[in-house]
């Protein structure tokens, strides 16, 4: 009997923290797929994230590069989580899926 048990869970990249008038790009917003609440977030924090595309060339054998970060603290009340990746995430990235690993446990 082999039972299924996946590495990661979804969530969304939505933008970068910000106030008023001024963006700050070192830290990613991102909500988390089934998450709800800031009490729910705590789990996550510390968690790995990884940002998956496709370059136009090949390194390696493969067109699929990955960013790396890591999740801070949550943002608001709503399951929204703050990350920081190693290399800012780009502008085009807004919107699309990230993979939040889950590792490194904590429990």
């Amino acid at each position: 009997m082999d039972t299924l048990v996946s590495l990661y869970s979804k969530g969304r990249f939505l933008g970068f923290k910000r106030g008023q008038r001024a963006q700050h790009e070192n830290t990613a917003l991102i909500q988390l797929e089934n998450v709800n609440s800031k009490e729910e977030t705590t789990y996550y924090e510390g968690k790995r994230v990884a940002y998956l595309f496709r370059a136009p060339t090949a390194k390696k054998g493969s067109n699929i590069r990955c960013m790396w970060g890591r999740i801070t603290r949550p943002h608001g009340n709503s399951g929204v989580v703050r990350a920081k990746f190693r290399h800012n995430l780009p502008p085009s990235a807004m919107g699309s899926t990230v993979r939040v690993m889950m590792y490194p446990s904590n429990i």
